[in-house]
């Protein structure tokens, strides 16, 4: 009986199962796994993640991810504008607490989570999960470079009057920050800025791409940032990639021929970016009218700002400075601020306790983050925090590895705070000229075999994988000194510290053979043939500041003309900021050569109309002469802190 009662349950129980089985069979077909809209569990989590769509004054919306520390109440929001990927930018670790998931670029977490900030990253319109178009560095509206009615300043604008609308948890007040293009942004969104925006801090900023940031320097073109071009640019969420057949970047763009040649053979003319750089090699109205240093010349600073340079950054190292000069006059000191540290580009977020092999003594991030990052955000976004205590420049000196506060930058003295470093003949460096007639010193410039800018094999530009780009200013520049197209200048051994703060400025009076030269000019530290408990760093060359001038532009920057062959002609060039003290026991080096590649474009030494396109048959051996003695001597200006004064 029991057997037969089993046996009928058994059955009853196959019914149903096997009717729902063929249910789900029948259904299968039509229904998805992945439901239309999951819902995130937040249980466990400190905060909370939303996702948005916010719409513009033109209809486009914006994809913007907010992270609310769970309990918020009366918080002030943090935001970051970017084309690099906002869910990424939140999404840097499957752990549920916020300073986990902003482990990464542009966030500094432990400001974020210690100042209890309502988190907001946006994507700029035309990437990743934003509407519209994008545009390298959209220009000003209502401008000739961009006749429409929105940009970066408007977007900036309509998000923020967004957020304080529809974030009940804010106390409505905003702050915007962020790094490299991530902090061009910030410096759009002080052009008629929202009421609610309190406070900016531009890190790294991109700020004029011909000008010394991104794309050129001084007229050479920063080949190397191809790569970065095409992705950025060939699809919305940066899936298509560059392609390399060659392990070393310098074999790669050699046998490309040149940058025109090497952009056609990967499809960069289908993108409207590089085709913008390659019909405005010289410093025209396209890229003066969107110096970011130009355009806030031309309207009140109205926002508390903070701008933050890296004495090391090797992509944007003009920016921050640039604006400060532009601004700092204006302000009175009330509105803007300047921070200096011993960093790579966007190293003051991360640890910054070396970079390469050079040691500070201290995490230099870290102390920047606590003592001039959070306190300065506070004062003007959370409620009753205590106004900062910071001067109005607060520098990292390298060489005496200190931090300074400095009433301007750069320091501000009495009386002529430079010095003349002259190049002298069989290689002598010195503050007093060479006497006797004019003399130089000659080297032979091959573009077949030019000049690498480091050791190779030279990896691509990159942050994942192989680390090496962001490291490359302190490479030891050993390597270039031992070259016969290099030429060397070197002073005794110092007995007192020489400290400089500012630009250096390159006076070089040089001839070539040819109709185009560049020239690369380097200042160097060059330490003790042994240094004690460091062994690495014995006889260390270190760059303090180096950079590149395209001869054409000689004369004008907007134009390009040939240059006059074997006839001595000055050139005239700033090298970026330096905050250095050279110690006593070391010596200054100074380094000189006319190719810094793969990183800038080989100049033919030929004069074509246009670098980028020049031909095989362009390229030509010249004879570079450089004066180094007479009325017309070479020299740097340097911004010498006299001895006894900050």
């Amino acid at each position: 009986m029991a057997y037969r009662v089993m046996t009928a349950a058994a059955l009853a129980a196959g019914l149903v199962l096997a009717t729902g089985t063929a249910t789900a069979q029948k259904r299968a077909p039509a229904a998805s796994d992945t439901p239309r809209t999951f819902v995130q569990a937040t249980e466990g989590m400190d905060h909370e993640r939303r996702e948005v769509m916010i719409p513009m004054r033109d209809g486009v919306r914006l994809h913007t991810v907010i992270l609310i520390p769970k309990g918020a109440r009366n918080a002030p929001i943090l935001l970051t504008r970017t084309p690099y990927d906002a869910s990424d930018m939140t999404s840097h670790s499957p752990s549920g607490t916020l300073a986990a998931v902003l482990d990464g670029y542009d966030n500094a977490p432990d400001v974020v989570v210690g100042g209890g900030y309502i988190r907001v990253v946006q994507d700029v319109r035309g990437k990743y999960g934003s509407e519209g178009d994008y545009i390298m560095n959209r220009p000003l509206a209502g401008t000739p470079l961009n006749p429409g009615k929105v940009d970066h300043s408007t977007d900036a604008y309509d998000t923020i009057d967004w957020l304080v609308k529809h974030i009940p948890e804010s106390n409505g007040r905003v702050g915007i920050i962020g790094i490299s293009y991530d902090g061009f942004l910030p410096l759009m969104a002080l052009i008629n800025p929202h009421p609610a925006l309190k406070v900016a801090v531009p890190m790294n900023p991109m700020v004029d791409g011909w000008n010394g940031d991104d794309w050129f320097h001084n007229g050479a073109f920063r080949q190397q940032n191809l790569p970065y071009m095409l992705e950025q640019e060939a699809s919305r969420d940066n899936s298509i990639k560059w392609w390399s057949t060659h392990r070393d970047d310098y074999d790669l763009y050699l046998s490309a021929g040149s940058a025109g040649a090497l952009a056609r053979s990967r499809g960069l003319d289908q993108t409207g970016f590089w085709t913008k750089v390659a019909q405005h090699p010289s410093y025209d109205d396209y890229w003066q009218q969107q110096a970011m240093d130009r355009v806030l010349a031309a309207r009140p600073l109205t926002v508390p700002t903070l701008l933050v340079h890296g004495l090391f950054d090797q992509e944007d190292i003009h920016g921050a400075i640039a604006v400060w000069q532009a601004l700092k006059d204006r302000t009175g000191g009330q509105n803007l601020k300047l921070a200096i540290g011993p960093w790579n580009h966007g190293q003051q977020i991360h640890d910054a306790s070396a970079l390469g092999p050079i040691k500070w003594g201290q995490d230099t991030g870290l102390w920047f983050r606590r003592n001039v990052l959070a306190p300065f955000l506070a004062q003007y976004l959370i409620d009753g925090a205590p106004t900062a205590d910071l001067p109005r420049v607060t520098a990292f000196e390298t060489g005496s590895n200190a931090w300074r506060r400095l009433a301007d930058w750069p320091a501000a003295c009495a009386d002529d705070c430079t010095a003349r470093l002259y190049l002298k003949p069989q290689g002598a460096l010195g503050f007093e000229p060479a006497t006797g007639p004019a003399e130089t010193a000659d080297y032979i410039s091959d573009p077949a075999k030019p000049v690498p800018f480091r050791a190779r094999p030279i990896l691509p530009v990159g942050y994942e994988g192989e680390l090496t780009w962001p490291s490359w200013l302190v490479d030891d520049q050993r390597e270039a000194s031992g070259r016969t197209d290099v030429i060397t200048f070197v002073t005794p051994v110092l007995t007192a510290p020489v400290r400089i703060k500012g630009k250096p400025v390159v006076h070089l009076t040089a001839a070539t053979s040819g109709t185009d030269a560049d020239w690369v000019v380097k200042l160097i530290d060059v330490y003790p043939a042994e240094v004690a408990g460091d062994k690495a760093m014995g006889g260390y060359q270190l760059g303090i500041a180096m950079d590149i001038f395209r001869g054409r532009y000689r004369e004008s920057l907007s134009e390009a003309k040939p240059i006059a062959a074997d006839t001595a002609l000055p050139y005239r060039f700033a090298l970026p900021d330096a905050n250095h003290v050279f110690l006593p026991g070391h010596r200054i080096m100074v380094q000189v050569q006319s190719s810094w590649f793969p990183l800038y474009d080989r100049n033919p030494q030929r004069f074509v109309p246009n670098i980028m396109f020049a031909k095989p048959e362009d390229y030509v051996k010249a004879t570079q002469r450089i004066t180094v003695a007479g009325p017309e001597g070479s020299y740097i200006v340097l911004p010498l802190v006299p001895a006894g004064a900050e």
